[in-house]
């Protein structure tokens, strides 16, 4: 499983960005252009996803957001876990 810090997507141009925390604790601060999926809705949703494309996965501490990379790459996503999560992120929030 691939893995990135927080700083180091802060610096991507226009990463694509998958928060998948509840909508509550989205809603009290999430990544600029990120896309809220929460963890337990991923497998629902995954015809929103382009397998061409790659995803930073995301979450509170880096827990979740493993379990859901690995789930994507099982899938055939290409997927990257932001360790340390939002519990590390310094970048902006909306």
């Amino acid at each position: 499983m691939k893995e990135m810090t927080p700083k180091q997507v802060e610096q991507l141009a226009s990463p694509h960005i998958i928060d998948v925390r509840e909508v509550s604790e989205a809603a009290a601060g999430k990544i600029p252009g990120c896309v809220n999926i929460p963890l337990g809705l991923l497998e629902y949703r995954l015809y929103e996803l382009d397998k061409n494309k790659e995803y930073i996965i995301v979450c509170r501490s880096g827990n979740r957001s493993a379990m859901a990379t690995r789930f994507l790459e099982y899938h055939g996503y290409k997927a990257i876990n932001m360790s340390g999560g939002m519990l590390e992120w310094e970048g902006k929030l909306i």
